[in-house]
């Protein structure tokens, strides 16, 4: 996979935009050409990350996104289409682990006793909350020459690796976590059938082991190389995969 180097003209929106892995997602695209709009649940927060971004040089706004309002996703919609008139790069970057402090620290597997509330919230933002953002925002990934939808996975979503007791992950059964990500893999699977003869791309993507609060501090990699798959995704060729589940520029398992 080649991607693209100039995202002149292009336009991004990233939610969970002002840390870790998504800011450097924002970075990253900013520093290609593209216009990137951070979706924050914290507007000051965002609209400090802007300014931040802007200074050195890159053209980056915020606006006030909760992943988990539809109103939100509306507004999104409303403001992308009245300054850009269309959308070309999605990143579905925001998510939640509420099973763990992080994947950092020794997992017990808890599936029996996993409070329904706690898979309902995960489920909310992992997987419902890109679902109905990308649903909201297609008919502007539509008029992009290009789109594309990254949604941020996880190789713990790996239902080939999790059932395999040689694979790395074996042991870290973080049932709610986990779950979201295999689910919001099977949305990008369907998804990029459904738009297999448009030239939008749907990918799922794992980022790597990130030291940011959800990695913990034992990953290691830190949230620059870890907005790198995320990069790639944005950027694919137009003979590009879709459909697909990967890491930097290799495929994982399902």
């Amino acid at each position: 996979m080649t991607a693209s180097q100039n995202l002149t003209g292009k336009v991004a929106f990233v939610t969970g935009g002002t840390r870790g892995i998504g800011l450097e997602t924002v970075r990253g695209l900013g520093r290609l050409g593209a216009a990137v709009v951070i979706g924050a649940r914290d507007l000051q927060k965002g609209q400090e990350t802007a300014t931040q971004l802007k200074q050195e040089g890159l053209n980056v706004e915020a606006i006030a996104c909760d992943v988990n309002v539809h109103e939100d996703h509306l507004a999104v919609y409303r403001h992308l289409e009245q300054q850009y008139g269309k959308l070309d790069i999605l990143i579905n970057n925001a998510g939640v682990l509420l099973d763990a402090e992080s994947v950092s620290v020794e997992i017990v597997n808890k599936t029996s006793t996993q409070p329904a509330e706690q898979l309902r919230e995960t489920f909310e933002v992992n997987f419902f909350a890109p679902i109905l953002l990308t649903q909201t925002l297609l008919p502007l990934i539509r008029k992009s020459e290009a789109g594309r939808i990254v949604n941020l996975s996880s190789v713990l979503g790996s239902l080939t690796l999790h059932a395999d007791p040689s694979a790395p992950i074996y042991g870290i059964k973080t049932f709610a976590y986990n779950a979201s990500k295999t689910a919001l893999n099977a949305f990008t699977i369907h998804l990029a059938h459904e738009l297999k003869d448009t030239a939008i791309k749907v990918n799922s993507i794992h980022p790597g082991w990130v030291n940011t609060s959800l990695g913990g501090a034992k990953a290691d990699i830190d949230a620059v190389e870890g907005s790198r798959t995320s990069i790639i995704a944005a950027t694919l060729p137009d003979d590009g995969p879709s459909g697909q589940f990967f890491y930097l520029e290799n495929h994982l398992p399902w």
